[in-house]
């Protein structure tokens, strides 16, 4: 099967043809407006030298002698020579030569206009006379006002064309010095133009553009596409949805603007995106050791996320239950050996006191905080701090009425996330170990404030990735901060009294 011709090929062979074609044209034109310019500075010639001899006295005094010709002939014949014309006829005013440059049409009539002449005036035209088809012009010879002899100088045609194709070379160089360099510029664009479409057809390029829209439209993963300048060129269908983008906007969210901006290749990079988590991966493109441009693909990952993270919150619980129940365990395996010893009364005061802290600790939680969510979220959270050795402190001053408008689920990734980086900011520390939780409704929103004996916060700590783990990837805090910009509230950090970090968020409550 032959190959159809390739874009660069085909556009190659239309510039040279519109080229060839352009300058043909314009060198018709050209040599148009040469002939005219010629045949333009002939005429001029000729009236020049026509007036120059019907005012010469020997013209004029030779006109009444009895044989005019004997004079006037050798005496045109010489201005002839003189000014390169073709003819120079002295005639009477009835039309008889006096002269000619062949000698035997002497004393014939003369062939052309002459009416204008007789009047006064100039005559100029083209016409066939003896010599053959020329450019002349017939002016009057006077004498005291009266016209008593006529002279007509002429040019054959075919003498301007000899001037005209003399004058040729001026005209055909540049013209075939300009073909040449369009040619070339055209071959050095069609190079240029196949690297660029690997040497595809039109028909080729067609049908890659029909597969790439499909693809586009069709793939279930956000694609987005920025050039070497970070601008953004593409985004699919299933980009536009996960980042919230209309049809006419490419205005991406901060988070993604900055990914872009980077350059940075990331595989299963955590990205927030308005109210969406999704899983970024990052690649720059290069061609012949250029970069190109930047691909960013995108998966939602916003259920999977908030499942994962109950899952966690659950696992964390459990673990910590299992814990207490093991201590539990050994607690009651205690309490019943002291009462198979006899001693009765050691026994039920160790039993007492551990059902007291218990059951403080859930009234002080369950009194302070009614909505039941957080409540639960707090006496979880404070078994999972037992079980890293860190006390979980719920300030006296908390109080939250299950009747709030702040979302459960806000409060929960609130003070979730919150507690548990606070957690991790402590493990690592000396004692005292200690994490404050307070959370309370007033003055029209809800404050919810976490401080810890940790190292404190870095600066961006709020910022996408940032996290208290070593090689970890966080969203806590940054999806802390979502939420606070959702309700249009505010964040604060400060550093606690005893070191490390208090993070205030005020969610202003809907009326």
């Amino acid at each position: 099967m032959t190959r159809r011709w390739s874009i660069a090929r085909q556009l190659f062979v239309l510039q040279v043809l519109v080229v060839t074609v352009l300058v043909a044209i314009g060198t018709a034109g050209a040599v148009l407006l040469l002939r005219d310019d010629t045949e333009q500075a002939a005429i001029d010639n000729v009236v020049g030298i026509a007036q120059a001899v019907a005012h010469s006295p020997t013209v004029i005094d030779a006109v009444d002698d009895p044989n005019p010709s004997a004079v006037l002939q050798p005496y045109t014949e010489s201005v002839r020579l003189a000014t390169g014309t073709n003819f120079i006829v002295v005639m009477a005013p009835d039309r008889t030569r006096f002269t000619h440059t062949t000698a035997a049409l002497i004393g014939k009539p003369f062939i052309g206009t002459i009416d204008g002449a007789l009047r006064g005036g100039t005559v100029i035209e083209t016409s066939v006379g003896t010599l053959g088809e020329s450019v002349r012009t017939v002016v009057p010879v006077e004498r005291d006002g009266r016209v008593i002899a006529l002279v007509s100088v002429g040019i054959t045609t075919k003498a301007l064309n000899r001037k005209v194709l003399s004058r040729t070379p001026a005209v055909a160089v540049p013209t075939a010095l300009a073909l040449l360099i369009a040619a070339a510029g055209s071959w050095l664009l069609s190079r240029r133009l196949r690297r660029q479409t690997h040497g595809l057809g039109p028909a080729e390029m067609t049908r890659m553009y029909e597969y790439h829209d499909a693809v586009l439209h069709s793939v279930r993963e956000g694609l987005v596409v920025a050039d070497r300048t970070g601008r953004v060129t593409l985004v699919n269908d299933e980009g536009r949805r996960l980042l919230g983008l209309t049809d006419d906007s490419l205005d991406m969210p901060p988070e993604i603007g900055d990914l872009l901006a980077s350059k940075t290749p990331v595989a299963d990079e955590p990205v927030l995106a308005g109210d969406r988590v999704l899983v970024a991966n990052q690649r720059v493109i290069r061609s012949e050791g250029q970069t190109v441009g930047t691909v960013l693909t995108l998966r939602d990952h916003t259920e999977l996320r908030t499942l994962t993270g109950e899952l966690d919150s659950v696992r964390g619980l459990t673990e910590a239950l299992r814990s207490q129940a093991h201590e539990a365990a050994n607690r009651l395996h205690t309490v019943l050996t002291m009462v198979e010893l006899g001693r009765t009364e050691e026994a039920l005061q160790l039993a007492t006191a551990e059902l007291a802290v218990a059951q403080q600790l859930t009234d002080q939680v369950v009194g302070a905080v009614r909505e039941p969510a957080l409540a639960a979220l707090l006496l979880g959270k404070s078994a999972q701090a037992a079980e890293r050795g860190v006390q979980l402190v719920i300030d006296e001053a908390s109080r939250l009425d299950d009747s709030t408008t702040v979302p459960s689920r806000d409060l929960i990734t609130v003070v979730g996330n919150l507690v548990d980086n606070a957690l991790e900011a402590v493990a690592g520390t000396g004692p005292p170990r200690e994490v404050t939780v307070l959370v309370v409704e007033s003055d029209g929103e809800v404050l919810v404030r976490v401080g810890d004996t940790g190292p404190g916060l870095p600066e961006g700590a709020f910022r996408r990735g940032w996290s208290t783990k070593e090689q970890g990837r966080g969203l806590g805090l940054a999806l802390v901060k979502q939420v606070a910009d959702r309700h249009g509230g505010s964040i604060d950090v400060s550093a606690g009294p005893g070191g490390g970090a208090v993070i205030a968020v005020r969610l202003p409550v809907a009326a």
